[in-house]
C-alpha cells in the first residue's frame, strides 16, 4: 500500500505576481495537480461513473501555510503524504520544497493539507457521501505521523 507520492515542477511565469513570486492560489493548484497524478499512478479513477451515478472527490477543506517564497524559474517538489483514511474521506498533506542542483531542500517553503470526501450523485443533482471504495482502500493506506509533521 502507498502512503506517499512526489511530483516535480518547474514554476511558470504566469504563475507569479508583479513582485515575481508565486500567487497563494497557485499552490492549491499544484496540491491538486499532485494528487491527480498520486491518484493515476496507483491505477485508480480520479472520477468514475458508474451506472447511474458518478463517484468523485469534492473537498471540505484545504489550507496552506507559506513560509518562503518561490519565482519564476524555480523547480519544486510537490510531497503528498496520506495523513489519514476515514470511512469517507481522505486527509492528504502536502509539502512543497525547492529543488537546486537536483537536491530537494530539507525545509518546505510551504505545507498544505486536503481533505477529500468520496461521493455519489443522489439522484436529485446533489451528492451523497459514501464509504471509500475498496480499490482505494486497498491501495491507500496512511503515513508515519512523524513524515507529515517534519516539517
Amino acid at each position: 500500500m502507498i502512503s506517499a507520492f512526489a511530483h516535480t515542477r518547474t514554476v511558470e511565469f504566469a504563475e507569479t505576481d508583479m513582485a515575481g513570486i508565486v500567487h497563494f492560489s497557485n499552490f492549491f493548484r499544484w496540491m491538486e495537480a499532485c494528487e491527480t497524478a498520486f491518484v493515476r499512478s496507483l491505477g485508480l479513477p480520479v472520477v468514475s461513473f458508474m451506472p447511474g451515478q458518478a463517484v468523485g472527490w469534492p473537498r471540505v477543506n484545504a489550507q496552506c501555510d507559506y513560509r518562503s517564497p518561490l519565482r519564476f524559474g524555480d523547480t519544486v517538489e510537490v510531497r503528498l503524504l496520506v495523513k489519514e483514511v476515514r470511512t469517507r474521506s481522505i486527509c492528504y498533506v502536502f509539502q512543497f520544497r525547492k529543488v537546486s542542483d537536483g537536491q530537494v531542500a530539507e525545509t518546505p517553503v510551504a505545507q498544505g493539507e486536503i481533505v477529500a470526501v468520496c461521493v455519489a450523485g443522489d439522484g436529485r443533482g446533489g451528492m451523497v457521501a459514501q464509504p471509500i471504495p475498496d480499490n482505494y482502500r486497498t491501495k491507500i493506506c496512511a503515513a508515519p505521523r512523524s513524515k507529515w509533521t517534519e516539517a
